[in-house]
């Protein structure tokens, strides 16, 4: 039985070791694309992006906004949270051999493993409304065209798994429970729940029941390990993500877009007075690359917005809530998102393929990725930044570029070029002499 129950520890700790290390492997691989972005300081005012944090990303406030969502939402976030905390035990007893090792609390114990329960039970509930929401009350926001195949899918598995390993989870307790029982031999823990769940049970011999247990505890580690791997794949990495997100999101007003660092040094230097138009540039400027203006592919977006793509948990909210969507226009600020994360993932599986350099593959992210229709659909109204319950921004993305469409390709729609030529020519966006200006209000 030592001999075992040794082997038994030695498989653990090599499916610990590969889950982490495999997990940590493809972690790694995200933090080297977002780094692909350019640098920003988004460090200002640090209390307030604490404050942010804790009350948007853990306190989930701008969920409940959707109240029966904000509130499921809610559960499996807490339940599957807090029942995880109950791996620290399970690591322990794989690793050392032990069984429950955490039982001396006594009292509060029982209070621990009750309560661990009645969260899996209410996780369940909630994953199965999630599912009847998705699957056969279908809400318009989860049947999108971009949702078809493998996000569709995915959301899918996600509650598949959860169901699975908090089923597994209340399987492992009452299987240890009537094993006990029969035993006459007293279980640390309460299990309001699955002893009343699994009350079949009590049917079945000792044996059968040592063996459900430990079938019920492998699976539910290896169940936890397999997730914790699955969510470099799936939309659910956010669960990770979306803390940074929150904390590094803008904190200026939404409507203040951010100006071009080398477009407002330009201004300043032509309303500079004291400044000299024929000074020669400074030593090494002629042979610098020339910057580009807004974004025609990921590494011209800044590192707060790649973070944003990965975060993005398609749930659809902004979409929901874009008035361009709703009239029928193509865009959809869900897709700009995942076209984003597409091609960052398209860029680093490139990276991957050249020993660490990435190769020209002929794509952009405007154009093969996102059109040019998608884009100028955009009322840059914001609603999808006040919509998004983790405070990402698919608006800085559609601005920057079309910032690259007008100030690169001179590719604005024929509307935008006559506005901006008659700005320049007679001082107003509408086609008549600055002389003229005012006669509207000689007709009233």
């Amino acid at each position: 039985m030592t001999s075992l129950t040794h082997l038994s520890q030695m498989f653990f700790l090599i499916a610990l070791i590969s889950g982490v290390g495999f997990f940590i492997y493809n972690v790694r691989k995200i933090f080297r694309n977002i780094n692909l972005g350019r640098p920003i300081d988004r460090t200002d005012d640090p209390e307030s992006r604490w404050a942010l944090m804790a009350r948007v990303a853990l306190g989930q406030s701008k969920m409940v906004v959707r109240p029966i969502a904000g509130f499921l939402h809610i559960l499996v976030y807490v339940g599957f949270i807090i029942i995880n905390l109950e791996m620290l035990e399970i690591i322990i007893d794989g690793l050392f051999g032990t069984h429950r090792v955490f039982s001396f609390l006594g009292g509060f114990y029982d209070f621990l493993i009750g309560s661990f329960e009645i969260l899996a039970l209410l996780v369940i509930i909630a994953v199965g409304a999630f599912w009847v929401r998705r699957n056969i009350h279908k809400l318009q926001r989860f049947w999108k065209p971009e949702m078809k195949g493998w996000p569709k899918n995915d959301a899918n598995y996600i509650l598949y798994i959860e169901f699975a390993l908090m089923v597994l989870f209340l399987g492992m307790n009452a299987a240890d429970y009537y094993a006990h029982a029969k035993q006459d031999v007293a279980l640390a823990g309460a299990f309001p729940v699955s002893k009343n769940l699994f009350f079949f049970f009590d049917s079945f011999g000792i044996g059968t029941l040592q063996v459900m247990e430990r079938v019920f505890w492998w699976m539910h580690i290896l169940g936890v390990l397999f997730f914790l791997n699955y969510l470099y794949y799936s939309k659910h990495f956010h669960i990770l993500s979306a803390f940074p997100n929150v904390w590094f999101a803008k904190l200026r007003p939404k409507g203040e877009l951010d100006n071009l660092a080398s477009v407002t040094s330009e201004v300043k230097l032509m309303m500079d007075p004291n400044a000299d138009p024929f000074a020669a540039p400074a030593p090494g400027a002629e042979m610098a690359e020339p910057e580009t203006f807004g974004a025609k592919d990921v590494f011209d977006l800044n590192k707060v917005q790649l973070l944003n793509a990965y975060t993005c948990t398609e749930c659809g909210r902004c979409t929901s809530e874009c008035p361009a969507n709703l009239t029928g226009k193509k865009l959809s600020p869900r897709k700009i998102m995942m076209d984003t994360r597409d091609r960052l993932e398209d860029v680093g599986a490139n990276i991957d393929k050249n020993n660490g350099k990435f190769v020209d593959d002929g794509k952009k992210l405007i154009g093969d990725y996102i059109s040019a229709e998608e884009i100028w659909a955009c009322t840059s109204c914001n609603a999808c930044v006040q919509a998004c319950p983790v405070n990402i921004d698919p608006l800085s993305i559609i601005m920057d570029i079309r910032r690259y469409l007008v100030m690169e390709e001179s590719a604005a729609p024929m509307e935008l070029n006559l506005m901006m030529q008659n700005v320049e020519n007679n001082g107003a966006p509408w086609q008549f002499n600055n002389s003229d200006r005012l006669n509207w209000a000689e007709e009233a």
